[in-house]
């Protein structure tokens, strides 16, 4: 009977031990989870940025959004009578063709309230497509240096 007891006793302690190590299990999981899908993260916003870095100075440098988009790789057209510059980029942040863009950079030229010849002042978005919705992640202003 003695040698009994002593088997379930230990056969107790064996599946306590294998419950706390596969609780230990299940958080270390859902951390290593979570740090996948936060440099993911910061892996788009990163490339989302210096997107909208090279834009903004390009159009900084140029003041035209059809200039810029051709130093961009990109394409201009005017949407609604207004100039924009699309730039579209894959999921490695490359540029690339419309059918396989990941992300899509616009540049959007807006009059100012001055009288110029060229405007001062764009609408900069950076956006990741996702299926048929467009996510933005970026949309800024900048005026350019006289």
């Amino acid at each position: 009977m003695n040698g009994r007891s002593r088997s379930t006793l230990f056969l107790m302690e064996i599946l306590i031990v294998i419950a706390v190590f596969a609780v230990c299990a299940s958080v270390c999981v859902k951390i290593f989870v979570g740090s996948y899908f936060m440099a993911r993260e910061s892996r788009e916003m990163r490339g989302a940025l210096t997107a909208a870095k090279n834009g903004a100075e390009c159009f900084k440098a140029y003041g035209d959004p059809e200039r810029t988009a051709a130093v961009l790789n990109g394409r201009g057209y005017s949407p609604d009578g207004s100039l924009e510059a699309v730039v579209y980029y894959n999921p490695r942040w490359h540029v690339c063709g419309e059918a396989e863009a990941a992300y899509v950079l616009r540049i959007k030229s807006r009059a100012s309230d001055e009288s110029t010849v060229l405007p001062l002042l764009c609408d900069l978005s950076v956006e990741k497509i996702t299926g048929e919705e467009v996510v933005g992640f970026i949309v800024a202003t900048r005026r350019r240096a006289e």
